[in-house]
């Protein structure tokens, strides 16, 4: 069976259900993750909890270390994670209080974010066309319907830097491109967890319009908070449910993405980088 990683967006810092649990406290090359990962149980299944933001949200989202969150679910044996996501919805029929499983990301940070593990002697470049694991967003959509929580699957999933939300000009152009949903992290975790081999799926909760709805009110931090708060109840409902059929997958779709991926000579990687990506890289080029 398969261990499961969740990551915890705003207002998931903790995840109830876990069975037989403890903190973990991980090192990594890249310095110190968002906060302990809490590793425990859920019917049988291995689960390892992270909150992206830390206890307290008290890291943004540009300062998120998104290396040390992925290599340390990595360092922990996880095989598929699922990331909890507020976002905002840039079309009607995506409602505050939905759930959007997208299937596409779209990059509008400013790169201060590192995205890579390669880097410092060492080149990869990976297949990141469909940048999250079908059977997971399947998993998750059909644990949704079954609990009768609204939800919708497929979309594009823009990826902007923050921490302000968009002007309207931003919101009105992300629409004419026909995306669907807004957000702040998920696509960097998605590309270092498909270096790392790790299947990724997102669960993004709508709770906003972002600016550009005439008919809402623009959004504001506040109304973030009460939509998520009235949603995270779901949000578990759904991991319970799904977390145990995807431990129980008998393949993840990232496995083996590196296989062919690193072009750089193995005798020409750095002593130091070799030891530091050991375990993601190790099984390639020894």
């Amino acid at each position: 069976m398969g261990k499961v990683g969740v990551i915890g967006g705003s207002g998931l810092y903790a995840m109830e259900g876990l069975k037989r649990f403890k903190k973990v406290k991980v090192e990594t090359p890249f310095g110190d993750p968002s906060d302990d990962y809490i590793a425990g149980t859920v019917d049988g299944i291995d689960v390892v909890f992270l909150p992206r933001h830390g206890k307290g949200h008290r890291i943004s989202p540009s300062e998120i270390n998104y290396r040390a969150n992925i290599f340390g679910m990595k360092k922990l044996g996880v095989d598929a994670i699922v990331s909890v996501s507020a976002c905002g919805s840039l079309k009607e029929e995506l409602k505050p209080m939905d759930f959007v499983i997208p299937d596409q990301f779209l990059d509008r940070t400013n790169r201060c974010r590192q995205a890579t593990f390669f880097t410092n002697g060492i080149v990869a470049h990976l297949a990141f066309a469909d940048p999250v694991c079908p059977q997971i967003s399947e998993i998750l959509y059909q644990s949704a319907r079954k609990l009768g929580i609204s939800v919708h699957k497929g979309g594009t999933y823009v990826n902007m830097e923050g921490p302000q939300f968009s002007t309207k000009a931003e919101s009105h152009l992300y629409r004419s491109w026909g995306m669907d949903i807004i957000g702040m992290t998920n696509l960097i975790e998605a590309k270092l967890a498909r270096e790392a081999e790790i299947s990724y799926a997102t669960l993004a909760a709508v709770t906003d319009y972002d600016c550009w709805h005439e008919g809402h009110e623009t959004v504001s931090i506040e109304m973030i908070i009460a939509n998520l708060t009235k949603n995270i109840a779901n949000a578990k409902e759904i991991l319970k449910h799904a977390i145990p059929q995807i431990g129980r997958l008998k393949s993840y779709s990232a496995q083996g993405a590196l296989q062919y991926a690193i072009v750089t000579d193995k005798k020409y990687i750095p002593a130091k980088v070799k030891k530091d990506l050991k375990i993601i890289i190790g099984k390639y080029i020894n």
